[in-house]
C-alpha cells in the first residue's frame, strides 16, 4: 500500500488510564508520546482486551514493573499517522497489535522470523504504555492487519490469548491425526478447543467445572474430562499426541504426563504457583517432552488472523466502556467472565 506521511495529524498528546503504583486502580493519564519514527504508526484504538497478564503487571508479580504505565496489549484500532520509512500500511487500515511492540530487527531470531524470541523484544506494555488509552505507537512491523470478516471486538483477545495457543498447535505440527487436549476452558482455553477443531484434530476439553461441558463441545471439543473426577485421567492414560494447559494453577502434572502417547507433548502456557514436578522415566520411556510457548511472531499473527477468518474463530466477549476499564479488572480477577473482556473507545 501506498505510504501516507501524516505528520500534521500526529497526536502531540496520548489519553489513557493508567496505574501510578503497584496493585492501585487506573486513573486518568495522558503522554506525549513525542515525534513519530521512520518506521511507527500511530493507531487510533477502538477495542483493547482485558488479559491476565494486565493484572499481573499491574500489582508487579513479575518484579519489573514500572510505573505510571498504561496497561493493554490485545488493541484494535486504525491506523492515524505513518511513518516515513512505513510502505506496507495506510491511513484509515485497520489493525491489530498484541504482546510485542518492537524488536531489534537484525539478530539470528529476527532474521528467521521470530521475533518474539529476540533478546531486545519490546512488549506493548513493558517499560512504555499500552493499550487502555485513545491511541498508540508500535514498530509497523508489529501492527498486523486485521481481516474484514472479523469483528473488532471478538478478534481483539486473538492477539494474545489466540496467537498463545495457536503457536503451540503449529509448532508442534497439529494435524488431522493428531489427539490433542486442552487443559482449562478459559480465555485461553475455549480459543485453543477451536484453533485445534480447525486443524482437523481430534480435540478433548480438560475443566474442573462440569458446567463448561455443553459449551466446550459446541465450541468443537469431541471430548470433555472432568478433571475433578478422580479416575478419569488414568481412564485416559497414553492417549494424546498434544496436551496444551492453559491454567495458572497447579495440577496433578504427573497423571497428566501419563496421558501422552509415546513422542507426546505437555505443553505448559499458564504459569503455575508451585515448581512442575514429574518423574524423570516417564520422560524417558516413551520419549515425552514438556514444552513452553509464549506468544507468536508477526508471521504467525498474520497466519493465525486468516485461520480465524476462514474458520469463523472467535473470542467470547464481555464489552465495557473503556471508563470502566476498573470493572472489566474486578471481574478479571474475581473469575467471573466467560471469557474474555474488551474495552471499547
Amino acid at each position: 500500500m501506498p505510504n501516507e506521511t501524516t505528520d500534521s495529524i500526529t497526536t502531540n498528546e496520548i489519553h489513557g488510564l493508567a496505574v501510578y503504583a503497584a496493585g492501585a486502580q487506573l486513573v486518568a493519564y495522558k503522554y506525549n508520546p513525542g515525534e513519530l519514527k521512520a518506521n511507527e504508526v500511530e493507531i487510533k484504538i477502538s477495542h483493547c482486551g482485558v488479559c491476565h497478564s494486565d493484572l499481573h503487571l499491574i500489582d508487579n508479580d513479575w518484579g519489573f514493573s514500572k510505573y505510571p504505565f498504561i496497561p493493554g496489549h490485545e488493541i484494535v484500532g486504525k491506523v492515524s499517522a505513518v511513518g516515513s520509512d512505513v510502505r506496507d500500511l495506510a491511513l484509515g487500515q485497520r489493525v491489530g497489535v498484541g504482546w510485542q511492540a518492537d524488536s531489534c530487527g537484525i539478530c539470528e531470531w529476527c532474521r528467521r522470523g521470530e521475533e518474539h524470541l529476540c533478546a531486545a523484544a519490546q512488549p506493548t506494555c513493558v517499560g512504555r504504555n499500552g493499550g487502555y488509552a485513545d491511541s498508540i505507537r508500535v514498530n509497523s512491523r508489529f501492527a498486523i492487519p486485521v481481516p474484514e470478516a472479523l469483528e473488532s471486538e471478538n478478534v481483539a483477545p486473538l492477539l494474545c490469548a489466540g496467537i498463545t495457543v495457536y503457536s503451540p498447535l503449529r509448532n508442534h505440527n497439529v494435524r488431522p491425526s493428531s489427539r490433542v487436549g486442552i487443559i482449562g476452558i478459559g480465555g485461553l482455553g475455549h480459543l485453543g478447543i477451536q484453533f485445534a477443531h480447525a486443524f482437523g484434530a481430534e480435540v478433548t476439553a480438560f475443566s474442573s467445572s462440569a458446567d463448561k461441558e455443553e459449551e466446550a463441545l459446541k465450541l468443537g471439543a469431541d471430548r470433555f474430562v472432568n478433571t475433578r473426577d478422580n479416575g478419569s485421567l488414568k481412564k485416559i492414560a497414553g492417549s494424546f499426541d498434544l496436551l496444551l494447559s492453559t491454567v495458572s494453577g497447579d495440577l496433578d502434572w504427573q497423571a497428566l504426563l501419563n496421558c501422552l502417547r509415546p513422542k507426546g507433548t505437555l505443553c505448559i502456557m499458564g504459569v503455575p504457583p508451585s515448581p512442575i514436578s514429574i518423574n524423570a522415566f516417564s520422560l524417558i520411556g516413551g520419549q515425552r517432552a514438556i514444552a513452553g510457548s509464549p506468544t507468536g511472531s508477526p508471521r504467525d499473527l498474520y497466519e493465525m488472523l486468516d485461520v480465524a477468518a476462514r474458520h469463523n474463530i472467535k473470542a467470547i466477549t464481555e464489552c465495557f466502556p473503556m471508563a470502566k476499564a476498573n470493572e472489566a479488572l474486578v471481574k478479571l480477577k474475581k473469575n467471573q467472565l466467560r471469557y474474555r473482556a474488551v474495552l471499547a473507545n
